[in-house]
């Protein structure tokens, strides 16, 4: 979060809250472990509707930027910050398949948290490469708005999965 507002990106910014959200979801993922189908549910709906939130906030934020007059974003930050998210997404995302219970609702919602950060990162690296290209920060808000359109797709997935 902090490289993301230090370098104005709202990529790293976005990227940023969505692994805020993916560090909720793990974390209350870990109570489910062993409970029963419905509190497992339970805790998927929680994660889908804290992505939401955060997703709102994000496009209020994506508006005000693009009304307003900021700065370019420091792409050089933004690639670099997001390879190395992207190694570690990547690690993250290999662990859970290969986990046993990589089948329940749970752990479903977590594995479509960290493939959308793969996704996400990717476009973060690509958005600093057109900021530097196009001497614009269009780029980044684009890339920005398209990170809270997936983190909005992938809460409902998760909706769904927990009724």
């Amino acid at each position: 979060m902090t490289t993301g507002l230090i370098s104005k990106s709202m990529g790293l910014v976005a990227d940023s809250l969505d692994m805020l959200a993916d560090s909720f979801v793990y974390g209350i993922s870990l109570f489910a472990v062993g409970g029963t189908l419905i509190k497992k549910k339970r805790i998927a709906k929680i994660a889908g509707y804290f992505q939401i939130t955060l997703a709102v906030i994000g496009f209020i934020e994506i508006l005000r930027r693009f009304l307003g007059n900021e700065r370019l974003p420091d792409f050089a930050t933004m690639i670099v910050v997001s390879i190395f998210a992207l190694i570690a997404n990547g690690i993250c995302l290999y662990l859970l398949q290969k986990s046993k219970s990589k089948e329940e609702v749970h752990m479903k919602a977590s594995m479509i948290f960290t493939s959308n950060d793969v996704i996400i990162n990717l476009g973060v690296i690509t958005a600093g490469l057109l900021v530097n290209w196009l001497n614009s920060g269009k780029p980044d808000l684009i890339v920005g708005t398209i990170v809270f359109v997936l983190v909005i797709q992938g809460a409902f997935r998760i909706l769904k999965l927990s009724n």
